[in-house]
């Protein structure tokens, strides 16, 4: 019995220490509702939802799906390991239904304590935070500009916050972009202006035009309400690797988001800039990463830019762009403090 008593109490401990209560945002109750528009003769309907994992910086927990689809499953697409809700309506005349329910506890992500020397990065291990993408070339012009905004850094600290400042000082948050934006990265070096997804790819693209291994966070806002609706409320972030230490939080996105709000000049917005160099608030939840995502089971159409927002398909065919605001669903929160 003692001896129970005292693994009880290491476990506990082990909880506490990576999941501090006084810095937990929640529990809070999300539910996801599905009433999927799709032709009613489709023999072959399909969706594939973001589905959330428990990790260092969030815990996931009291899940319950129901609907009457034919079959569902919890899939995990292959390059990156994110994991999908994958459900398939086979009788055509139907209505296609699916409420997946779950409630989530985040913390705060601050990683600030930099080492005084940077280790030798191993670059065949992060060769996929390295590469290209569709939308984020690595050469030419945005390789010109990496290495002109890094010109004189030597450590990878210092290119990525010379990125990290370039892109505050340069870019904007436009409003009128759809969704969180596709990350176009050579249009948007040119614009200049974007939402979270834009300006998150710019920062990636940068950084691993510079040789700095990065990737954009994929995952939605948890509103600081009681309840109410959070259908739209998707935001990308991103993460550089510095070798010896971690992966690092930045979110330029949301400096330039706050600048806006709040009508902030360029220099009235240096806590806010400060903050998000190495943290990210409590009030977001991650559902995975990667560009050019091949799911699973994998979807007809091409490859999908990232995996942020639902994605359906009728006999093959996609049922609307990257966002699928179109589909039929709602995402809704309530706070159980």
């Amino acid at each position: 019995m003692f001896l129970k008593i005292i693994t009880y109490c290491i476990l506990m401990l082990a909880v506490v220490l990576i999941f501090p209560l006084e810095v937990m945002a929640g529990p809070v109750e999300v539910v996801f509702k599905l009433n999927l528009k799709a032709p009613g003769t489709s023999k072959d309907v399909r969706i594939w939802i973001p589905y959330p994992v428990t990790d260092e910086s969030q815990i996931i927990n009291h899940v319950k799906i129901d609907g009457n689809y034919t079959f569902y499953g919890i899939q995990k697409e292959k390059a990156f390991g994110n994991s999908i809700l994958y459900a398939e309506w086979k009788a055509p005349g139907q209505k296609r239904t699916l409420t997946y329910t779950f409630r989530v506890e985040r913390k705060e992500v601050v990683r600030k304590a930099f080492p005084v020397r940077e280790t030798a990065l191993d670059r065949k291990m992060f060769e996929p935070y390295l590469i290209p993408t569709s939308f984020g070339p690595t050469d030419g012009k945005v390789k010109q500009l990496a290495e002109t905004i890094t010109a004189g850094k030597t450590s990878t600290l210092d290119k990525s916050r010379a990125i990290y400042d370039w892109i505050v000082d340069n870019m904007y948050r436009d409003p009128n972009i759809k969704g969180c934006g596709f990350g176009r990265v050579e249009q948007l070096l040119i614009s200049l202006g974007g939402k979270c997804g834009d300006i998150s790819s710019v920062f990636v693209a940068l950084a691993r035009s510079a040789g700095i291994p990065a990737r954009e966070i994929f995952g939605i806002r948890i509103p600081k309400g009681k309840e109410g609706e959070m259908t739209k409320a998707q935001h990308c972030w991103a993460e550089f690797y510095l070798s010896g230490y971690g992966w690092v939080p930045v979110d330029p996105a949301d400096v330039r988001k706050a600048m806006l709000e709040k009508k902030l000049k360029l220099g009235d917005e240096k806590e806010i800039r400060e903050y998000y160099f190495g943290a990210v608030d409590k009030q977001r939840l991650a559902y995975g990463m990667g560009r050019d995502l091949v799911l699973d089971p994998p979807q007809k159409g091409e490859p999908l830019n990232y995996f942020m927002y639902p994605y359906a398909e009728a006999d093959g065919k996609a049922l609307d762009d990257l966002f699928g605001f179109d589909i039929g669903y709602t995402i809704t929160y309530k706070g159980l403090n």
